[in-house]
């Protein structure tokens, strides 16, 4: 494997060394299929960890309901992504959320998802938090999507300020209701965006800790795949000009310095709240936990 995405230009002894505590703060980030891969989860991950359950299908909500209550049972925080898009009314919110907390759940990410068309009544993650559906269901903590580098789809049309007002909107939801908050942020490839960015939310008031998205060790291919699904901003630049180089393509790379950048932020600049690294297998669980397990000792 070799070690690309955003060269550390300041990370130094400090960020490496501590890099196994932020490690140990990490989350991750799984589909209703993957379910599967449940026994080499419970193998690596330490006892209580958060483990998202993405919703890429919206006929796959009792997938995700299943996925959820085998997590809970096996001793991990699930938290079930919870996409505007994919609801249809309010009544299918509700018996959604009753669900997923029967099946243990107390915490979800809220969103607005990345739908082209909604399939109901909404199309924001503000919609569904003011329907009073979630604390109903004695849901105690609830994430929101954070856009490090934009977000295109919300862009285009409303303009770039809409994703700082969006956030604030939401923050003084959670908070007049109660709820615990944090931001789960869409993964990129270098640190800097997200310092960046972190500090704008701190000037503008957003005081939530920010979970920082990261694409675990995969090859160029697969990250330039994702990179173009998910629409990720200026980062993203990087790993397509790796691509160009064919006989880096199929090369795995893995996000070491990314990390330790992290890391240092992290330690170093507390009040920027970077809270822990949010990993994607995209690479595959293997790949991840070859390159993961050395990193957290």
């Amino acid at each position: 494997m070799n070690a690309l995405f955003a060269p550390a230009r300041t990370a130094g002894n400090t960020a490496l060394n501590a890099v196994p505590a932020f490690l140990g703060k990490m989350s991750i980030e799984i589909t209703p299929k993957q379910i599967e891969k449940l026994p080499v989860l419970a193998d690596k991950l330490p006892a209580g960890c958060n483990v998202f359950i993405a919703l890429i299908d919206p006929g796959d909500v009792p997938g995700q309901i299943e996925a959820a209550r085998q997590l809970k049972a096996a001793g991990f925080a699930p938290i079930p992504h919870v996409p505007a898009r994919f609801v249809r009314d309010e009544a299918d919110l509700r018996s959604r959320i009753a669900a997923l907390a029967s099946a243990g759940v107390d915490q979800m990410l809220v969103l607005g998802g990345g739908a082209p068309t909604p399939i109901g009544i909404y199309d924001a993650a503000i919609q569904l938090l003011n329907t009073g559906v979630f604390q109903a269901n004695g849901v105690k903590r609830i994430g929101i999507a954070g856009h490090p580098e934009g977000n295109p789809d919300i862009t285009k049309v409303h303009g770039e300020p809409m994703l700082l007002q969006a956030l604030k909107e939401k923050q003084a939801y959670l908070k007049a209701n109660g709820i615990e908050g944090f931001i789960a942020t869409q993964f990129l490839f270098e640190a800097d965006p997200v310092a960046e960015w972190a500090r704008v939310l701190k000037s503008n008031g957003v005081d939530l800790p920010i979970h920082v998205g990261v694409p675990g060790p995969a090859t160029i291919k697969t990250l330039v795949k994702y990179a173009a699904m998910c629409g990720v901003g200026n980062s993203a630049r990087f790993i397509r000009k790796q691509a160009m180089n064919i006989t880096k393509l199929l090369s795995v790379n893995t996000p070491d310095d990314f990390i330790a950048d992290l890391a240092r932020l992290h330690t170093e600049k507390p009040e920027l709240n970077i809270a822990g690294p949010h990993m994607y297998p995209f690479g595959g669980f293997d790949k991840l936990f070859d390159w993961l397990t050395p990193l957290m000792r």
